[in-house]
């Protein structure tokens, strides 16, 4: 019967079987730890739903309240992406308000709310996260309902909400670039009409009306614009349709017309800032599509 002595012995004299049990050691170690690794991240990744929408609609002010269970007595334009953990379960009626999304008792699922910068010269910045974000499961636009009954507020809001459902439209059917591979999943929007407390606010029916208008007129507008560029008429049928969102040919756009692209969106009102927060309707939103 061999002894330890012995064993260490053998370990340590020069020979093949050494020295193949070593390299297999020192080679095959490095790979077994990364493939442990690897495999274990793709179960521990969670899904993420993204913040967008034009400064001063509330996004952070949302993201806060959702964290802490209180808003921010003031708020500030929010000048890089930051993302926090939420668990989010839809087991029973009692759970729907976002205040008890930290109950440890039932199934949960974890998730990242990802908030992004709203300001028009940082808006590659937000929509570049939104193009790099793994595992996105929803967008949520937040928009001021106070002020959408000015042009000035409706125009660039309506102008930022095209651009994302027309991102979305092309990665849900492969075009503008996006892999032609297997049909991305397609991402659900809510536009959540916030400041709905304060007595300026357009209800929710009325802030789908305006937008829906508004984005008919982008759409025409940008028509018309690749018509008046120096564009080949061979490839303007494409390039134009390549770029117009919902309906293709349609004269009115609504935001029914995404539902041929498998994306529905939903505009729901609600308030960050009152004194008794009314955000849990685009709470449970979230919770039932992560």
């Amino acid at each position: 019967m061999a002894t330890f002595a012995d064993v260490v012995e053998a370990l340590m004299t020069p020979s093949l079987p050494v020295i193949l049990l070593g390299l297999l050691v020192i080679l095959g170690a490095p790979v077994l730890l990364h493939i442990i690794l690897a495999s274990s991240a793709a179960y521990t990744t969670p899904p993420v739903a993204i913040l967008l929408g034009p400064d001063n609609g509330g996004k952070t002010a949302l993201l806060t309240l959702l964290e802490r269970g209180t808003a921010p007595a003031q708020t500030h334009t929010s000048q890089a992406a930051h993302a926090i953990e939420l668990s989010a379960s839809t087991d029973s009626a009692s759970k729907t308000s976002f205040r008890n999304h930290d109950d440890a008792s039932g199934t949960h699922t974890k998730f990242l709310l990802l908030d992004t910068p709203g300001h028009g010269k940082l808006r590659t910045v937000a929509m570049g996260r939104l193009a790099r974000a793994d595992k996105l499961c929803a967008v949520v636009f937040v928009v001021d309902a106070a002020a959408l009954s000015e042009r000035d507020a409706l125009a660039p809001t309506a102008a930022y909400l095209y651009d994302v459902l027309l991102y979305l439209q092309k990665k849900a059917t492969g075009a503008g670039g996006h892999s032609k591979g297997a049909k991305a999943k397609a991402v659900p929007v809510l536009v959540a009409a916030n400041k709905m407390d304060l007595f300026t606010a357009l209800p929710a029916t009325m802030v789908k009306a305006h937008l829906e208008t508004e984005l008919t007129r982008i759409r025409a507008s940008r028509s018309k614009g690749l018509l008046d560029s120096g564009v080949g008429m061979d490839d303007v049928g494409s390039e134009e349709q390549d770029g117009w969102l919902g309906e293709y040919g349609s004269e009115k756009f609504s935001f029914e017309q995404m539902r041929e692209f498998d994306i529905d969106v939903d505009v729901v009102g609600g308030s960050v800032m009152a004194e008794d927060a009314d955000v849990d309707r685009w709470w449970w939103w979230i919770a039932q599509r992560v």
